[in-house]
């Protein structure tokens, strides 16, 4: 279970505690504290609260002119694998500069100790290879034989040994800065801030140092993060490259990351270390598998105690990082000084949070509304250099010409919400995500699933890409480009990779498009860590939730045979649905059960079959995935023996009662527990993908109110706090779905361009659509924290009876009004069969 929820922080740029007592050389203080002073940080912001006051029109409230990027608290989701990132990155960045702590992911709010500042990480992701590379930690004391780093004893220059202890008192965490105090080596402030394809880092050694020193290792990254081999060369008095080759997510395919890093003044000497030790006055070295390998760099600190580094990142090659860093960490062919890279980052966060306002709201919750949208802004990242070049997934180089590639594609996760986010308020940034998936197609030979800098990882299973680019096709991302899109999706839809190519598309496709299942089989050989046969149950509701969604498409386009197939094939979930099933403890019968391969229903060894059981369901289990079922929710509920059985299955789902009597306490005690707690549960579970659209269930069949409830529950599970985030953040898809059960809509089924309505948590929201566009949403009476209901809706002045607005109305922006009430009983909108959306899929047997 996660730990108990911790009181709420003020936002972290307004820490203005003093730090704590500093240490006077290596290793000398006592810990530092893993948790904040919370005295400290209740006067902190008391202050800051008073001095907002003072801009506000209502005490409380965030005002328009208020600094956004500050709002960002970046350490919600650091706790609890969350698995974010505290540090510096811009929007879509393709640098970030974090601290690595003992955490798989990279860091934890309570680690013990900061053993570097890594150049790359991906933000709640659920493996562990998540960046890390080049790391970097200032330091003092003496380098040399039997010195404090000594260059006899390679061990020395472990970053899990030199680490330093740090206080989280004036730790600050806000949209494209970082700073916090070291309270080793006699107390060193280290700041961060970040561009697209630059960052920059000052380290501001202690009063009394007479030299300080930068360590730059590069055999080590992130605490699961191998590095497969790296090579250093010191260039000059002021320039570090090199590049560093390290397993990818899940301990998959290798791929190399060249960097650049640039000091604003010379250093007065320097180093190597390798398997061998330490070797001053040295200036490359090279290394293998798992061996020290990195560089020192020492400065004189008796006078200017600051010393600034810009640093710069390529997957293509040396060139590549020395062209990021020189457009985005230089100016008129001199560094960036620290504090004008970070007035660049500021700006442009600001520019892309202040898109989307939500005037009146408490600070707390603009803070946890803004740390989601941040999140939800930070992937797919910026893949091409500022030259155009990126590496392909045919290991070539290519280059994007008028456009940014991307990459970092999670596309199991951010298929469900954060890819519409993207394609509702950044259309330039979706068109080019498109673009990149497109491009991947070309030149690996397939569509991928979970992408990860230039190859594919086959991470998750069933069919994700196809939900993925045909949403994009209906909310206008791919205008140009439908034909070639339609043909590498008809691909994947139809057909398998060969084996000789590392994609795996959709592994289980002979048995689904001869007999319309995906046998559950875990003997079958993979390309990664997951296969679809070893999930047969889940990726057969995969597939046909995205034969569905891909019929839209088709019909569309004028592909009339592959529409009906797919149509067809849309009902596949049907396939799966054992009618004998019984769950013992509730008594419900009916539910999916995995299928073998000669079609008869996979029986466990003790005979006896438990829809709460994790076989053949891909984290998760019969009880969360018997839901993924949004294309034809008519023919779930008879299944489910009618729509009144279907409703009260769904109370059992999210414990109903619990809720409405305390809807934080119910949310914590009934759903959730581990972040890796998949399986031998029946209740919604909200950390992970599967069941993120259940809510909406409720409404689709006519009782909108109890989608409200439920959804006003889990959104106390999103708290300015380090535990925040309810499990992984997946690359923005939690943060993007907490934004969007907070404005009032949320895009069920995909490929369908519906947006299905409930109740927002604030009484006004605008997002600014792209080409001068706005979607104002109104709800008076929201935002005290209680639960609301819908009583009516308008949609420009006129009344909206239906439960959704399709894409085609909300494109070009306008008014959508919701009459609120806290009586149940007065929400009768949305509750008349003729106001729910027809089933895309619908049964045509």
């Amino acid at each position: 279970m996660p730990a108990a929820q911790l009181p709420l922080l003020p936002p972290p740029s307004r820490f203005s505690a003093p730090g704590a007592p500093t240490a006077t050389g290596r290793g000398v203080s006592g810990p530092a504290p893993a948790e904040p002073s919370f005295f400290l940080r209740a006067v902190a912001s008391r202050l800051a609260a008073a001095a907002l006051a003072c801009a506000l029109p209502v005490a409380g409230a965030v005002a328009e002119e208020v600094d956004r990027a500050a709002l960002v608290n970046t350490f919600i989701g650091t706790k609890d694998d969350g698995n974010t990132f505290p540090g510096a990155s811009a929007p879509f960045g393709k640098i970030q500069v974090s601290p690595i702590g003992s955490h798989y992911s990279g860091w934890r709010y309570d680690d013990p100790q900061i053993r570097g500042f890594g150049h790359s990480f991906i933000s709640g992701a659920g493996c562990w290879e998540q960046g890390g590379q080049v790391s970097v930690l200032p330091v003092t004391g003496r380098i040399g034989p039997g010195g404090d780093f000594d260059t006899g004893n390679a061990e020395a220059f472990d970053q899990r040994e030199y680490g330093a202890r740090y206080t989280h008192d004036g730790e600050v965490g806000q949209a494209g800065y970082y700073r916090v105090r070291l309270t080793d080596y006699g107390g060193i402030d280290a700041e961060a801030t970040a561009l697209v394809r630059a960052a920059a880092e000052r380290y501001t050694f202690p009063a009394d140092a007479r030299r300080g020193h930068v360590l730059v290792n590069l055999g080590q990254a992130n605490e699961r993060h191998s590095v497969i081999g790296s090579a250093v060369e010191i260039v000059g008095d002021r320039v570090v490259e090199g590049r560093v080759t390290t397993k990818s997510f899940c301990g998959g395919h290798q791929y190399t990351t060249w960097f650049r890093l640039e000091f604003d003044r010379p250093f007065q000497a320097h180093g190597v270390w390798g398997e061998a030790g330490g070797l001053p006055g040295a200036r490359h070295n090279m290394e293998g598998e798992a061996k020290p390998n990195g560089a020192w760099l020492s400065f004189d600190t008796g006078g200017a105690r600051a010393v600034t580094l810009v640093s710069a990142i390529s997957h293509v090659d040396a060139e590549g990082a020395r062209v990021n860093l020189r457009a985005d960490g230089m100016d008129d062919g001199r560094l960036l000084g620290f504090d004008a890279m970070r007035e660049r980052a500021t700006r442009a966060w600001n520019e892309e949070l202040r898109s989307v306002r939500i005037p009146g709201a408490g600070a707390d919750d603009a803070t946890v509304f803004y740390t989601a949208l941040y999140h939800a802004l930070l992937q797919p990242m910026t893949g091409s250099d500022a030259d155009g070049r990126y590496r392909g997934y045919d290991n070539r180089i290519h280059r994007a010409e008028g456009w940014t590639y991307h990459e970092y594609l999670s596309l199991w996760d951010t298929y469900r919400s954060q890819n519409q986010l993207l394609a509702l308020l950044r259309p330039r940034q979706a068109r080019d995500i498109a673009r990149s998936v497109l491009a991947i197609h070309e030149q690996g030979g397939w569509l991928p699933r979970w992408g990860y800098a230039s190859f594919e990882t086959n991470i998750m299973t069933g069919d994700p890409v196809t939900p993925f680019l045909v949403d994009l096709w209906r909310l206008g991302a791919l205008e140009g480009r439908e034909a070639q899109a339609y043909a590498a999706l008809r691909q994947n839809a139809f057909g398998e990779p060969p084996h000789n190519s590392r994609h795996a598309g959709r592994s289980g496709n002979a048995r689904y498009l001869s007999d319309g299942f995906v046998q559950y089989d875990r003997t079958w050989p993979s390309k990664g860590m997951d296969v679809d046969p070893h999930h047969g149950g889940s990726a057969t509701l995969e597939y046909a939730l995205a034969d569905c969604s891909l019929a839209q498409m088709a019909a569309a386009l004028g592909k009339e045979d592959d529409a009906r197939q797919l149509l067809r094939r849309g009902g596949n979930w049907r396939n799966v649905w054992d009618r004998q099933v019984r769950d013992e403890d509730t008594g419900f019968t009916g539910f999916p059960r995995p299928r073998l391969d000669d079609g008869s229903w996979y029986q466990p060894a003790d005979g006896h079959y438990s829809p709460r059981s994790h076989h053949g369901f891909h984290e998760g289990t019969a009880w969360q995935y018997q839901w993924l079922v949004q294309q034809d929710l008519p023919g779930l509920a008879q299944a489910m023996q009618g729509r009144d059985q279907a409703l009260h299955r769904l109370d059992a789902f999210f414990a109903l009662d619990a809720l409405r009597a305390d809807p934080a306490a119910a949310a914590r005690k009934d759903w959730v527990v581990g972040p890796y707690s998949y399986y031998n549960q029946f209740r919604y579970n909200p950390n992970n993908e599967p069941d993120l659209h259940a809510p909406w269930i409720y409404t689709l069949l006519g009782e909108p109110w109890k989608t409200s409830t439920v959804l006003h529950a889990a959104q106390t599970l999103f708290t300015n706090a380090p535990n925040g985030v309810t499990g992984n953040d997946d690359l923005g898809t939690m943060s993007a779905w907490y934004l969007f059960s907070a404005i009032g809509m949320y895009p069920v089924t995909p490929g369908t361009g519906r947006f299905v309505l409930h109740a927002p948590r604030h009484p006004r929201i605008e997002l600014d659509l792209g080409g001068g566009r706005t979607l104002r949403i109104e709800a008076p009476g929201a935002g005290d924290g209680k639960p609301r209901f819908v009583r009516m809706v308008s949609w420009n002045g006129r009344p909206q009876p239906q439960v959704w607005l399709d894409w085609e109305r909300l494109r070009g922006g306008g008014v959508l009004a919701f009459a609120l009430t806290d009586d149940p009983a007065e929400a009768a909108w949305g509750t008349r069969p003729g106001e729910l959306p027809p089933a895309a899929c619908p049964d045509t047997r």
